[in-house]
């Protein structure tokens, strides 16, 4: 078993009459992060799953005549899966207006659900943490210092979610990757919302699998699956709130603006990535290193920044000259652009660098980062 970052935390982030959100792609963790707090509490422990229709039946009532009795004899409720249950929010916030000392942990795989309905009830009562495949922190943590070194290219390939990384052969860590993929990636989002059109929700992801680090054109992928423009740009929202995809936006002097250009697309993994588009070739023999490396650099970020935490609205930058920084970040009133590549020896494009300096002259910093300084930008 390895260490989450939150392995140790959660004590601390538990609040009487308060609820503990953990949101979070499926199958990264967030059960078995509970689980083994749990099995160290002293308390008495009411744990259930969103699945159980007993519990529903009460919670989605919303009355308190039901909710009261049911748990006003634990210390702390764990509920697994929330985002089965019908204005969860309500039936919460009841528990933990109503019972003294009361403490509750909910788990969910798809926030755009869990925020709906929790968000508003639980003003000022909720705290929310996000946990994601393994981070090279975590890595480095269970396995030392080397591990990112040795196993750089295995991650771009076979990504980070625990049972793959534990896996003990390639083909193992393929087979569960494509289970996951087959499995668990879309369940959400085709439970809840209904879609029907399955293929086309794939079909997308591939073609976005092969767009990494490049604008996406709603219209044009629209036409290649022969859906409407909404209609993409439908499903793209829900991937990205099912933690599947996380959308870049262009950064623009005029925030208003950027809302209505093209985004950039990356997977929360790249295992899953890889297996979309069936290829779990090593990086020596690919022609797509480059997109892997920058979507690896991301979500690593990404990562780093929940956990540091480190609070920063994230884009990446681009002229009508083409001229562009990979991710760009902007916290404390300062513009900090990234240029990522692969090759060690590789140099900035000096232009971009140049160009990204004389636009925002007082406010902007920039870095190249590369397999020879990444560790700092992503630990």
């Amino acid at each position: 078993m390895i260490n989450r970052y939150y392995s140790d935390k959660l004590a601390k982030l538990i609040k009487t009459n308060k609820v503990l959100v953990i949101y979070g792609p499926r199958q990264v963790g967030k059960t078995t992060l509970v689980n083994n707090f749990l099995s160290n509490y002293s308390g008495k422990v009411y744990k259930s799953t969103g699945e159980n229709s007993q519990l529903r039946r009460v919670l989605e009532s919303s009355d308190f005549s039901q909710i009261i009795p049911f748990f006003s004899s634990y210390d702390l409720i764990f509920i697994d899966e929330a985002q089965k249950i019908n204005n969860i929010g309500q039936g919460l916030k009841i528990i933990v207006d109503q019972i003294p000392g009361i403490k509750v942990i909910a788990t969910g795989s798809s926030s755009f659900d869990l925020s709906n309905q929790i968000g508003e009830p639980l003003v000022g009562r909720q705290n929310i943490i996000k946990l994601y495949p393994l981070s090279v922190s975590e890595l480095m943590a269970q396995y030392g210092s080397a591990y990112p070194y040795e196993q750089i290219n295995n991650l771009l390939v076979y990504g980070s979610y625990p049972e793959s990384i534990m896996a003990k052969s390639f083909q193992n860590k393929i087979n569960i990757i494509s289970q996951i993929c087959d499995s668990y990636l879309l369940k959400d989002i085709l439970e809840i919302e209904s879609i029907k059109k399955s293929k086309k929700l794939y079909d997308l992801l591939k073609l976005i699998a092969f767009q990494i680090g490049s604008e996406v054109s709603l219209q044009e992928i629209g036409a290649q699956l022969e859906i409407s423009k909404n209609t993409v740009a439908k499903y793209l929202d829900l991937l990205e709130k099912t933690f599947v995809l996380y959308n870049l936006r262009p950064y623009f002097f005029n925030q208003r603006k950027a809302i209505s250009k093209k985004s950039k697309y990356y997977f929360y993994d790249l295992g899953i990535r890889n297996s979309i588009i069936g290829n779990f070739n090593p990086v020596s023999s690919r022609n797509d290193v480059g997109a892997l490396w920058e979507n690896f650099l991301v979500i690593e970020r990404l990562k780093k920044q929940a956990y540091k935490p480190i609070y920063s609205n994230n884009y990446f930058w681009r002229t009508w000259e083409k001229h562009e920084v990979d991710w760009v970040e902007m916290r404390d009133g300062k513009l900090y652009g990234y240029e990522f590549k692969w090759g060690a020896k590789t140099k900035i494009k000096t232009k971009n660098k140049s160009i990204w300096l004389l636009s925002y002259p007082k406010e902007a910093a920039f870095e190249l980062v590369n397999q020879n300084n990444y560790l700092n930008f992503i630990t």
